[in-house]
């Protein structure tokens, strides 16, 4: 009986080839891999840049417009400050006209009173009378814009509306309260124009206990 024939991979092609190494074959599709052309990527198309010379005649255009937005601000606001001070002049002029304006009837009076006075049988009560009266009215006049007396007989004394002269002894003024006003005061709308000149009360004068 024949020997049990074996298989030979020469004589027998469709016999089971042995399975090549792990090594080899990475090698062999790396290698297959590398062989194959590479795939070309699409490059992103350029941006168009705008010219320089464009740019310059831009920035420019910018600047000049920029310049004539300062110009027009610069020039609103010299003639909002020249407004402001001619409008404050002419205030200022009309409230000084006003005034003027309300004590021209004293100012006649006066006129009147002193040609009176130079006559030769001038009366001398009617001319304190009408210097009294020349006198009423400006202060009306006056105290309708504002003008008010500081008159503080007998007051306790205000350092910052008074101005103290001297101290005199008293028994009827407490001490350290205006005993005499040698010059009124005035404050214009609350605002000290002049302070009263006054003469303060030093209290009851000491006795002097000495024997005669």
């Amino acid at each position: 009986m024949p020997d049990s024939e074996t298989t030979d991979p020469l004589n027998n092609p469709t016999a089971a080839q042995p399975d090549p190494p792990k090594g080899a074959a990475a090698s062999a599709a790396a290698k297959a891999t590398a062989d194959q052309p590479a795939e070309v990527k699409a490059l992103p198309q350029p941006v168009p840049v705008k010219p320089a010379e464009d740019a310059l005649a831009t920035a420019k255009a910018e600047a000049a417009a920029n310049y004539d937005k300062f110009m027009r601000a610069a020039a609103d606001l010299e003639n909002f400050r020249r407004r402001a001070v001619r409008e404050k002049d002419e205030l200022r002029q009309l409230v000084t006209a006003r005034v003027v304006e309300d004590m021209l009837p004293a100012l006649d009076n006066l006129a009147l009173g002193l040609a009176a006075a130079k006559q030769p049988n001038a009366d001398l009560k009617s001319l304190v009378g009408g210097i009294d009266m020349v006198l009423a009215q400006l202060r009306s006049a006056l105290a309708n814009h504002g003008l008010k007396e500081i008159n503080p007989a007998g007051q306790p004394f205000d350092p910052h509306q008074h101005e103290s002269i001297s101290h005199q002894p008293s028994a009827d003024v407490k001490e350290e309260h205006v005993l005499t006003v040698v010059r009124t005061g005035y404050s214009l709308n609350g605002r000290l124009l002049r302070p009263a000149a006054v003469i303060l009360s030093g209290g009851p004068g000491k006795k002097s206990n000495a024997k005669a």
